[in-house]
């Protein structure tokens, strides 16, 4: 079928891979990776992907993947860490 999604025994429709915490989810994980590879042209990349991070574990936590959510939310600190001493080092 056109516009159908098998996995396992479910299939799911092109409504169901465009719900808005699919798409929210999709943006935030598209922002960590433009502002990870980034990182070195400007601290305010860092906390960008910082920001990502959170945008990330937000969608973990509501999509019910709470580890996910835990990991991404350390992820965010760090990255925090690093753009606190990013912009004392310039």
């Amino acid at each position: 079928m056109v516009g159908r999604l098998l996995i396992g025994s479910h299939t799911l429709g092109a409504a169901s891979l465009l719900h808005p915490l699919t798409i929210f989810g999709l943006f935030a994980v598209t922002a960590m990776l433009v502002c990870y590879a980034l990182e070195k042209r400007s601290h305010w990349f860092i906390l960008g992907f910082a920001l990502a991070c959170l945008m990330g574990s937000l969608y973990g936590f509501l999509q019910g993947a709470w580890p996910f959510g835990l990991i991404e939310f350390i992820w965010a600190l760090v990255a925090l860490a690093r753009w606190r001493i990013a912009v004392r080092t310039n």
